[in-house]
């Protein structure tokens, strides 16, 4: 079953085709020929301040884990051996700061119909039975609907535009990947494959890049705004909520 043809759904991502649509006229007499492309910017714009609260709440559950991390520490040292009261501890410790060890997981869990009704618009042929119409709009001569891999095996032009793309993806990935291993809680009673396993993940980022290669040019605008939008935002809420204890110790140094 197609879950966009679901009435419900199919309405919903009707209702954002006539929004990029309404947009790109909006803005038509200055962008001109890239309105679309501007257009599926501005979206990216209004879904994620629309999303700023699950951000925030994400952000702030962050800090706390950082701020209790020392205690976290210290109860796993002192009951290593009971596993149970290791768990009713940590919980009671959570439950003091009035908050959870799974604070922050719902919101983000929250986002994420969003964020895939939005990257469907991007990627389907047809929205609610009609011809997706975003998808024949042009950026610089080439097609939102048309992606890198059938570009770089026909050898049509306008391959530049996806390179453009995939090297603000790169940078905003590295970024994103050297605030990531710097954000690593240090645990000296962790094994050495737990670190490993933190700079490996910490090189996900770059799958979005990989991904974007197989996806219509409208999908691969659209990432690479939302990636750089998440980027931002997370420095600036981290800046903006973070208290005394959460930007100090135990700031891990940055792995490479």
């Amino acid at each position: 079953m197609d879950l966009f043809s679901f009435a419900p759904i199919a309405s919903l991502l009707d209702l954002a085709h006539s929004l990029v649509e309404g947009l790109a006229a909006l803005v038509s007499p200055l962008a001109g020929a890239a309105s679309a492309t501007v257009a599926i910017i501005l979206l990216t714009v209004i879904v994620r301040t629309v999303l700023i609260p699950v951000g925030v709440s994400q952000v702030k559950a962050e800090g706390t884990r950082r701020r209790l991390h020392p205690q976290i520490l210290a109860l796993q040292r002192r009951h290593r051996k009971d596993p149970l009261l290791l768990q009713q501890k940590t919980a009671a410790l959570y439950k003091a700061e009035n908050t959870s060890q799974f604070a922050g997981i719902v919101p983000a869990l929250a986002q994420a119909p969003v964020l895939s009704l939005v990257y469907a618009l991007f990627i389907r042929v047809t929205v609610d039975g009609h011809p997706n119409a975003l998808l024949t709009e042009r950026l610089f001569g080439v097609p939102l609907g048309t992606t890198f891999g059938h570009l770089a095996t026909t050898g049509a032009a306008g391959i530049a535009v996806y390179l453009v793309l995939f090297a603000m993806m790169a940078g905003v990935a590295w970024l994103s990947r050297r605030v990531a291993l710097r954000l690593v809680l240090p645990n000296p009673d962790a094994p050495e494959s737990a670190a490993t396993i933190a700079r490996v993940l910490s090189w996900m980022p770059f799958l979005t890049i990989v991904f974007s290669a197989f996806v219509p040019l409208a999908a691969t605008i659209y990432l690479a705004a939302t990636t750089a939008w998440t980027l931002g935002e997370r420095a600036l809420l981290r800046r903006r909520y973070w208290r005394a204890g959460e930007t100090d110790p135990p700031l891990a140094p940055a792995m490479s």
